[in-house]
């Protein structure tokens, strides 16, 4: 494995998280948003949104037939889309709203403030965790062009 696999790692799970922070922050920004779409006539409430993240090589089989013929794969993980959460939205009781229906409730969407912040978190960390590594192997890189003075 070359050194410079290390970024290549690193910077694909960086951008990775990048997004996948930016979709949770969209999904906070629309928590209360009951106009998220116009479907068959009518405003549907903002669905909840996720990142799908997998590893660029999926099987084991094709890592080491390229590791055996010296043609080293490429390593790191890529967003492979962005999906909708189908869970069901909530219904609030709020007869002042504009969206009410007849009965008085409003279809809301189905964000979960804490649980986006808990993803938050947790991305934020992935996204540290990475950048550490990143500074690691800039650390060897300096530590190699030292040996040669």
């Amino acid at each position: 494995m070359k050194l410079s696999t290390g970024f290549d790692i690193s910077a694909s799970a960086l951008s990775a998280q990048r997004l996948r922070m930016d979709v949770i922050s969209s999904n906070i920004a629309n928590a209360e948003t009951t106009r998220g779409s116009f479907v068959n006539g009518q405003f549907q409430p903002y669905k909840r949104k996720m990142v799908v993240i997998e590893p660029l090589q999926q099987s084991f089989s094709n890592v080491l037939s390229q590791q055996m013929n010296d043609n080293p794969a490429v390593q790191g993980v890529k967003v492979t889309k962005i999906k909708e959460d189908h869970s069901p939205n909530k219904l609030i009781y709020n007869p002042t709203h504009p969206d009410a229906d007849a009965n008085g409730y409003v279809n809301m969407p189905n964000v979960d403030v804490t649980k986006e912040m808990v993803d938050m978190i947790a991305a934020t960390r992935s996204y540290e965790a990475n950048v550490t590594a990143l500074n690691a192997t800039k650390s060897m890189f300096v530590k190699a062009l030292e040996i040669g003075k």
